[in-house]
């Protein structure tokens, strides 16, 4: 058998961030240094020189401690970022689950919301008409689905969230620690459908802080501290290598 279709390639990426030297209390003196060229920064290296290379059905667990860079690579991967130096490639569609909330409006309900995410994810409305049923049936939301989003708890958003970006089949799927705020019973749905993609060929990035859900859903880990890379490879040695550093 040949090698499988190489899905994510991150090559020696760098992702840079400007940070604010001096405080500007207000919108006309930003402007006003802006155009005089008096703006300080200073720079900040969330990422650096980081290759990481995804094959086809692989997942792959993004561990380190709070601050390390794994959300800001996740975000390159998908495409929100930009690197500053550095290439990313990803072959097939992509199915984000980063930021809690992200593609909803708060205004809305719960009901406006799904056509408006799906629609983010490229989704028509005839698709997502298709499929709304199902959505509200996984997120078990039945009897908040005409109230406004802002009226949700955090582990409803998630639930409305992962519910929409799951509900296909995508060829990549990114979830950042969004499943953190559910109950346990809903996170392990999340994980059995997480199970049922991989097994159907999804390709994974899973960022978690729990190391015993990296080990149980990921074959392949990769460790960031500080935006550098330590270590990657087979998941329970990298993930023995952290917890072992982690304790001293």
């Amino acid at each position: 058998m040949g090698e499988k279709r190489l899905m994510v390639d991150v090559d020696n990426v760098t992702i840079r961030f400007n940070l604010a030297s001096q405080k500007i209390d207000n919108l006309k003196e930003y402007v006003i240094k802006l155009v005089k060229g008096q703006l300080m920064f200073q720079e900040f290296l969330a990422v650096k020189d980081v290759s990481l290379k995804v094959h086809a059905g692989e997942a792959w667990g993004l561990i380190g401690t709070n601050g390390s860079g794994k959300s800001t690579l996740l975000k390159a991967i998908s495409g929100i970022l930009k690197p500053y130096k550095g290439s990313i490639t990803v072959n097939g569609s992509v199915a984000p689950l980063i930021e809690l909330g992200a593609g909803f409006d708060p205004e809305m309900t719960a009901r406006e919301n799904i056509f408006l995410n799906g629609c983010v994810l490229g989704h028509t409305q005839q698709f997502m008409k298709e499929h709304f049923d199902e959505i509200v049936d996984f997120a078990e939301i039945h009897n908040f689905i005409d109230s406004p989003l802002k009226n949700f708890s955090s582990g409803m958003r998630a639930r409305l969230g992962f519910s929409i970006a799951t509900m296909v089949k995508p060829d990549v799927l990114i979830v950042d620690e969004i499943l953190a705020v559910g109950d346990i019973k809903f996170r392990q749905k999340c994980m059995e459908r997480m199970d049922q993609m991989l097994a159907n060929g999804t390709t994974l990035l899973y960022v978690s802080h729990s190391i015993n859900e990296v080990k149980r859903l990921c074959d392949h880990a990769i460790w960031i501290d500080k935006g550098n890379m330590v270590m990657q490879g087979e998941v329970n040695q990298v993930c023995d290598a952290y917890t072992e550093a982690m304790k001293k």
